[in-house]
């Protein structure tokens, strides 16, 4: 008999347990409770994340079944649904949010860096995206996003090379993208790559006043003056590069400095982009290449959106969804903390997967994702009355 840790108790000793405590007491998130703390929510709502529960009422009938595991889980002396709902309606979801930020500093600083990503940057690349996610605006009354819809947007700051998210924030679905803008403290010699939604000049300035780079697209009604042109090879896409500046004059008054205007085909695609950028030093190419990899945060959004629970939430208030938000961020990170600590090849996707149906498990967890050996196996040969036909 294997008298191991479950895989889920595994999991969770890879939290940083401590640092938790202290984010707790920040919000004083267990005052005046004796049974199932703050430790006890996040890992009940880490098991329903990786388990692929529906509901809370889904979750609560899988963890009620394994009722005698409760302490070897981690869920605490009980779990019902009364007090995990109200736990996320009403506990403090900047409890989540501080470690979720937590778990992502030691998730970047032990992530290997990505083998597709080869241009020769050291520094720091990210890319800036919001993604959206519709909700009944009867039952979510604070996210109001249209008329007669509701919605929450995510705003994200992608950290390219490590395949992690260093920024999260939540906001009702009318908020627009650029105000995501505002909350990021920008690293001096870093990249940040955006859409055309980010093109508000006054931000753009403050990202440049900081000593970093962007590079996003321009719209057609930008007024630019040509200041001179550098020679360009035609042949590798580059249809021009030129310096530029701002001649309309809000947008001047804003963003007094030079620009570089870009103009690239993209052959693959069949599309002519032009880009913005404060970078003079990068070969073109290079910026276009840069924006290319912008997508990166688009599949990020398209994963979780398919492997996490944050499209279907389980309480209604703001509290309660970003709580539950949160929590799939510091489940996601955790799984690319432990691919990176046991030195597995597989993908994040894999991992996630197996985890699901191997929680309650008491394998360990650098046996669990080993590759499996395909042997062939042959039954013995065993002397068995035969059946004739007469």
């Amino acid at each position: 008999m294997n008298a191991g840790k479950y895989v889920f108790a595994q999991i969770a000793d890879h939290l940083p347990s401590r640092i938790f405590d202290k984010c707790v007491a920040r919000y004083s998130g267990n005052k005046y409770l004796r049974h199932f703390k703050c430790w006890n929510q996040l890992l009940s709502m880490m098991f329903g994340q990786i388990s692929n529960r529906d509901s809370l009422r889904d979750l609560l009938v899988c963890i009620e079944a394994h009722s005698s595991k409760y302490y070897h889980l981690g869920f605490g002396k009980n779990v019902s649904r009364s007090n995990l709902a109200n736990a996320n309606e009403k506990r403090d979801y900047r409890i989540f949010e501080d470690f979720a930020y937590e778990v992502i500093n030691i998730a970047r600083s032990e992530s290997l860096k990505d083998s597709d990503f080869n241009l020769g940057i050291k520094s720091n690349i990210y890319a800036l995206d919001a993604t959206v996610i519709d909700l009944c605006l009867s039952v979510f009354w604070w996210a109001a996003f249209r008329q007669n819809k509701g919605a929450v947007k995510i705003h994200t700051l992608y950290d390219i090379k490590t395949s992690i998210p260093s920024f999260i924030l939540i906001t009702p679905g009318d908020v627009h993208e650029v105000h995501g803008m505002d909350h990021i403290t920008y690293e001096r010699g870093a990249y940040y790559i955006m859409d055309r939604a980010y093109l508000n000049f006054k931000r753009l300035f403050v990202l440049d006043s900081c000593g970093s780079f962007f590079v996003t697209r321009t719209k057609s009604n930008s007024n630019l003056i040509r200041i001179a042109s550098m020679e360009v090879d035609k042949k590798l896409g580059v249809k021009c590069d030129q310096i530029v500046k701002l001649s309309s004059f809000y947008p001047a008054r804003d963003y007094p400095k030079k620009l570089r205007r870009i103009k690239y085909h993209d052959s693959e695609q069949n599309r002519t982009l032009v880009f913005l950028t404060n970078n003079f030093k990068l070969k073109a190419t290079t910026i276009a290449a840069l924006y290319k990899n912008r997508w990166k945060v688009e599949l990020f959004f398209k994963w979780i959106k398919q492997h996490l629970k944050i499209k279907s939430f389980w309480g209604q208030s703001e509290n309660a969804v970003k709580t539950q938000v949160y929590i799939a961020i510091i489940t996601y990170t955790l799984v690319a903390i432990i691919r990176n600590r046991i030195a597995n090849d597989r993908s994040t996707y894999e991992i996630l997967q197996i985890l699901s149906v191997s929680l309650l498990d008491k394998t360990p967890l650098n046996q669990l994702f080993a590759e499996s050996v395909n042997q062939e196996t042959k039954e013995q040969d065993y002397n068995q009355l035969k059946l004739s036909l007469i």
